[in-house]
């Protein structure tokens, strides 16, 4: 006897696969940005840390290019959102919290040890923070410094301390960037989030000159620049809420 449904069986199949399809294109970039991750964590187990923090900003790259290739290609998804967001908890919270303490922060012992899961912590309620407040806050400001940047403090100073063949104290140092960047991330400070610069408008000739500079610097000594350029991002929102305190004093005088 025939099945009564055995026609509709084939178009029930295309759209459940229809359903179950993603966009290659963007979620290749995630793909790769959480390899990048991966192989970061790997090198650092391997005593290879400046890969390691290479491979940390590699995966900063990779993932501000996928938002950008699904709005270029009209391929945004549900599913290239969640995926991002699991990257990013691999590529900056889980990756910079053991390189760090496989460089580091395991000579502290627990307190080294605790000092890298604040930081992973921090990072795991940063994003979900982030993915609630999509179109409930102002674009203009970030609350709390962005995952990524927090990677690039303390990836930054792996890179930094390995290309300056050792700093002092170092130990010490990356304790507390470690516990600034973790608690910066989750602190209800705005940061400015860049998004209101316009890179069709025009700008003075003098600001190409600007970037030239800016690049050579980059060329020149790349872990300073990107380390010096996030630190001053990162101190940027506290002393943006110091002088709105300032002046809100000055102004009830």
């Amino acid at each position: 006897m025939t099945d009564p449904n055995f026609s509709e069986r084939p178009v029930e199949a295309r759209r459940l696969w229809r359903q179950n399809s993603i966009y290659l294109l963007p979620n290749s970039f995630t793909i790769a940005a959480l390899f990048s991750a991966f192989y970061a964590i790997t090198a650092s187990m391997h005593d290879r840390f400046e890969q390691a923090a290479i491979a940390v900003f590699v995966s900063m790259l990779l993932d501000g290019m996928d938002g950008r290739v699904a709005r270029w290609t009209n391929s945004q998804s549900a599913f290239g959102e969640q995926l991002d967001s699991l990257a990013d908890m691999v590529s900056f919270g889980v990756a910079p919290a053991l390189i760090v303490y496989n460089w580091q922060l395991a000579q502290f012992g627990k307190l080294g040890y605790g000092v890298a899961f604040v930081y992973c912590a921090c990072a795991a309620l940063r994003l979900a923070l982030f993915n609630t407040l999509i179109g409930k806050v102002d674009k203009k400001w970030f609350i709390g410094i962005p995952s990524p940047t927090a990677a690039a403090l303390v990836a930054g100073l792996v890179w930094l301390d390995r290309s300056m063949d050792g700093l002092g104290n170092i130990g010490i140092v990356a304790l507390l960037i470690t516990l600034f960047a973790g608690l910066s991330m989750v602190a209800q400070i705005r940061f400015w989030s860049f998004k209101e610069i316009n890179v069709r408008r025009k700008i003075p000739f003098f600001g190409m000159i600007i970037l030239v500079l800016a690049l050579m610097l980059l060329a020149i000594e790349p872990a300073l620049v990107l380390f010096g350029f996030f630190l001053s991002y990162s101190l940027s929102g506290y002393v943006y809420y110091g002088w709105q305190k300032w002046r809100a004093g000055q102004t009830k005088r």
